[in-house]
């Protein structure tokens, strides 16, 4: 039975098809933006790959909680019901995880290569796992073993409150409160994160941004050291980062490790590994110890969450 799969961001949707035997290809990737719903660009998408059998079941993953048939995106406009766009699609069967949730059942199927490792720690067998990273937003899911499997957790650890670890990151934070009602560690860690940072940054240093930056531009510059506001933002990154992977570390005795994914962290490579991430990590009082022997690991696997939705789509 040939499947579907999706793995839906803010800014764009990745399409593949599955085999029965789990073997993925035709995979495509979509500018959301283009499109006006889901459904058009699945539509859009099986018109290009011209399927010889069409699909008769599909998983999608979606950067939003799901809490029921409607759907809504956190970072994208889009909005759909699940059985509205099974029906319309002719599928048996539509699954729709978070994306992270995705990206998490990809861990257990990893080889060597898929992941690079940042600082010390041995991973605990069946221990808990956690699966972050920032992309469009700040996506986050768990790995708990049950005794015979893996089971995802969901979350939406990426909107809880960031706080500050020094005086400097306590001054940018509340510039940047000043301009939201409220700072959750997505406003920061995450694409349009760079840019708020970098704003911060730049005002708590007497300076005017420049108000064109892109978070590619806040990166670009950051790692050429051509100016000295990125440079720092990139560091104040990849520190908060270590922040919210600590804590969601503490939340769950992940002791089977963290494991970063997502579309920027890879771009950061290999400055990322020398960063203040692993730095701040480990930076928990009391309990440094115990998170200096967890290990973090960037997923350097190309669509990750696209090998979850396979592994979905063929199991039992």
């Amino acid at each position: 039975m040939v499947a579907i799969i999706g793995d839906i961001g803010g800014t764009n949707a990745r399409f593949a098809l599955v085999e029965a035997n789990g073997e993925m290809h035709s995979v495509v990737p979509l500018v959301c933006r283009q499109f006006g719903s889901l459904a058009e660009a699945c539509e859009a998408y099986l018109r290009q790959v011209s399927p010889a059998q069409a699909p008769k079941r599909g998983a999608f993953a979606v950067a939003s909680p799901i809490l029921g048939d409607d759907i809504q995106l956190t970072n994208l406009h889009w909005s759909f019901s699940i059985e509205r766009v099974r029906e319309r699609l002719a599928l048996e069967t539509l699954d729709v995880v978070n994306d992270f949730v995705a990206n998490a059942l990809a861990i257990p199927r990893l080889a060597p290569a898929d992941v690079i490792k940042v600082g010390r720690g041995e991973s605990v067998a069946h221990a808990p796992i956690w699966a972050l990273g920032p992309g469009t937003g700040l996506g986050a899911a768990a790995l708990v073993w049950t005794g015979n499997h893996w089971m995802p957790l969901s979350s939406e650890g990426g909107h809880m409150t960031i706080a500050a670890a020094n005086d400097r990151e306590a001054e940018i934070l509340a510039i940047i409160r000043s301009r939201l009602s409220h700072v959750s560690a997505e406003r920061v860690v995450s694409g349009p994160g760079l840019v708020n940072l970098y704003n911060a940054v730049a005002t708590a240093s007497g300076k005017t941004p420049d108000s064109s930056y892109s978070p590619a531009d806040v990166t670009h510059n950051g790692l050429n050291g051509t100016c000295s506001v990125c440079v720092e933002t990139l560091e104040i990154f990849a520190s908060m980062l270590g922040t919210v992977a600590s804590d969601l570390a503490m939340v769950l005795n992940a002791r089977g490790g963290i494991y970063i994914a997502g579309g920027i962290i890879p771009r950061l490579m290999p400055w990322f590994v020398d960063s203040g991430f692993r730095n701040r990590f480990e930076h928990k009082g009391r309990f440094s110890a115990f998170l200096a022997g967890l290990p973090t690991y960037i997923i350097v696997r190309p669509l990750p969450a696209l090998a979850g939705l396979a592994q979905l789509v063929t199991e039992d």
